[in-house]
């Protein structure tokens, strides 16, 4: 288990994903420092934001991308790099919930991404590992042949004739029986890939500007955002919020989609002894699979091993007891269906949020000015809603029609029977955690705190959370979320404090990671 608490700049959790063990870090720029006018400023530097700021500069628009930390430190930088249009809420799902329209056009949103990231690659001549492959979707232990068929003639529905049911996969490997082959997948390298993205965004005229704390964000006429230092960068055009949840929006969008915590390992096996491709199972939660090539070692050489990434057994963020209890299970799952499997080299979590609807949201924000948008909800399809999102919102700003503008509509209702149950058990879940506000601490004194450990203890009528180091020094602060009150939770994998309500994450020392909090845990 990681002993060194997160460094917020660098990334949002205490374990470290095999992108940032392979490749260099994302260059540093400098904090905004003086007022300034742009057309469009957009917040967050991952592959949202990185994206919506490619895009818009090369229409000629002049863009100020904001990032809190620096470039990547967020989610995108702890993703498993998938690029799908198999969707993981299934489109026997989504055409229920959307019409056959609507999965229609998920369907092609999701594999226009592809296209789009696949034509920046060539554009920009982006060394990114990027590779089309097959992706293939198989039952769970439990999972009955019926379940496949359903979802392959919701995928041929949904305008994807190409998907086919296969006894076997035919996979070297790994063999996980009959399931659907999805053709023309896509991964590749996500620190490699914004790296590109970055270098481009510069040479269009883009202004870039990291370790810049967004407080503030106002639309309207006299569109701006405020700095933590009181800077000031006003918007001719537009505001995008692009932070993996919107920080901006105090509720609307935080009772519509829910945070979880995703777990991943990466292990070595021998290179060829695993065909190269996306794999998923129906098991909910689920896995997914897929391999990275390894060129050279960390000294340099060649290599003759590749690293098998495995990701899954998610929860809701802030609700497990033992976070590392996941990271094994998934390793012991690993073990089972990859026998050559060396060891396990990298392990890592990170966040995702989950719309109670299955899609992501792009657009104008829920009750503010027409001019703010924000790019959220990516489920577990970061890489495609986070190129999707973009593409709808340049066009919503360059006012053309752009035929999935309505489906990721963040104002969207959703009135189906599933949808409604779902958004009340995630609210109802919500609701049952400020109970906590009435409870005793997780322990009664700091001498049952271990060295490198936390826990929130009772303090009259308040909630302190206590930070053990690994020298023993006690460090506190207050055990409430500065977002909506809930009482947080320590994380001993990720060394942090989080949010068990709508996901914000703090470090040990109540330094802010991500939001929708914007501030750090108070002093206790």
């Amino acid at each position: 288990m990681p002993t060194k608490i997160p460094n917020p700049a660098r990334t949002s959790g205490a374990t470290i994903s095999s992108w940032f063990g392979t490749a260099p870090a994302l260059p540093p720029f400098e904090p905004l420092a003086e007022d300034t006018t742009t057309d469009v400023v957009i917040v967050g530097g991952g592959i949202a934001g990185l994206t919506t700021a490619y895009l818009l500069s090369k229409e000629g628009h002049k863009v100020l991308l904001l990032e809190d930390g620096e470039l990547a430190s967020g989610e995108s930088g702890r993703t498993t790099a998938h690029l799908s249009y198999a969707l993981d809420d299934r489109y026997a799902t989504l055409e229920n919930l959307f019409g056959r329209e609507g999965a229609q056009l998920a369907a092609e949103s999701h594999a226009s991404a592809i296209d789009k990231i696949e034509q920046i690659v060539q554009a920009e001549q982006i060394d990114c590992d990027f590779t089309r492959l097959d992706g293939f979707l198989f039952l769970h232990a439990d999972g009955t042949h019926q379940e496949l068929m359903e979802e392959r003639d919701a995928a041929h529905r949904a305008g994807l004739p190409a998907v086919e049911w296969l006894p076997n996969a035919g996979t070297t490997g790994f063999e996980p029986g009959e399931c659907l082959r999805w053709p023309g997948q896509g991964q590749f390298h996500i620190l490699k890939y914004l790296a590109g993205l970055t270098q481009a965004i510069v040479l269009q005229g883009g202004r870039i500007c990291t370790r810049t704390h967004v407080s503030e964000v106002h639309g309207g006429p006299h569109a701006h955002i405020v700095t933590e230092d009181g800077t000031v960068a006003r918007a001719k055009r537009a505001i995008v919020v692009a932070t993996n949840t919107p920080f901006n929006d105090r509720v609307v969008m935080h009772t519509k989609q829910h945070p979880y915590r995703t777990y991943v390992v990466g292990a070595r096996v021998p290179k060829g002894s695993v065909t190269k491709a996306l794999y998923w199972d129906m098991a909910d939660p689920y896995h997914y699979v897929r391999l990275q090539e390894v060129s050279a070692g960390p000294r340099g050489g060649q290599t003759d091993y590749d690293l098998l990434i495995v990701g899954g057994e998610d929860h809701k963020t802030g609700q497990a007891d033992d976070p590392s209890a996941h990271l094994r299970c998934l390793e012991e799952w690993t073990r089972d269906r990859f026998p050559m499997v060396r060891d396990f080299e990298y392990r890592w979590s990170g966040q995702v949020m989950e719309p109670t609807d299955g899609l992501g949201y792009a657009g104008r924000n829920p009750l503010d000015a027409d001019n703010v948008f924000i790019i959220t909800g990516d489920s577990g399809h970061g890489m495609t809603h986070g190129t999707l999102g973009p593409m709808v919102v340049a066009d919503l700003l360059a006012g053309r029609d752009n035929a999935w503008a309505k489906l990721y509509d963040p104002g969207r209702i959703t009135l189906k029977r599933e949808s409604a149950q779902e958004y009340l058990k995630e609210n109802l879940n919500v609701a049952i955690e400020y109970t906590d506000l009435l409870t005793g601490g997780d322990v009664s004194t700091v001498e049952e705190i271990p060295n490198g450990s936390g826990a929130v203890m009772r303090r009259g009528i308040t909630k302190v959370a206590v930070y053990k180091d690994e020298k023993g020094a006690v460090h506190e602060c207050s055990a409430i979320c500065p977002h909506l009150h809930c009482v947080v939770h320590w994380n001993g994998l990720e060394k942090s404090w989080d949010c068990p309500c709508h996901g914000s994450r703090f470090t040990a020392l109540g330094e802010l990671l991500s939001g929708p909090a914007n501030t750090g845990l108070a002093p206790a």
